[in-house]
């Protein structure tokens, strides 16, 4: 049973959307990992909503019979931080974060900054390892 989800595809372009960024750090941090994505998941990004980023899609199905589709990866350049989507979640990556520098997380979602102030080879494998996990539990499709 399909349920009807907040976030779906759009046709925003997100380089545009990425362009019309307005704070400048923001928009160069937004750039930097659009471009750390596109190379790491080999994806074309998507807007997911209005405000995230998103390389890849998978099809959800829960014990529940809840079902719908997300973003396998992405971001979102925030007005307070980056909002970083690795799906699915962090809870078994401790390993990684402690070598990530300075962040702040959520359920699946990691809060920076700046780029500034984390290492990016760590970004780049945790989320290598986010896109790679999230494969192996569901079918993961380029966008």
């Amino acid at each position: 049973m399909p349920t009807d989800t907040k976030t779906h595809t759009t046709p925003v372009d997100p380089r545009s959307f990425i362009e019309a960024v307005d704070q400048p750090v923001r928009r160069a941090d937004a750039l930097v990992l659009d471009d750390l994505y596109r190379r790491i998941t080999g994806w074309r990004p998507r807007m997911w909503g209005q405000t995230i980023v998103g390389y890849g899609s998978y099809h959800y199905v829960y014990d529940s019979g809840r079902e719908g589709d997300s973003l396998a990866a992405g971001f979102s350049p925030r007005k307070a931080n980056l909002s970083l989507y690795i799906v699915p979640g962090y809870q078994d990556y401790d390993a990684i974060l402690s070598r990530l520098g300075k962040y702040k997380m959520g359920k699946s979602c990691l809060y920076i900054n700046n780029l500034s102030d984390v290492g990016m080879g760590v970004l780049e494998e945790l989320i290598r390892t986010g896109v790679t996990d999230l494969a192996k539990i569901y079918p993961v499709t380029a966008t």
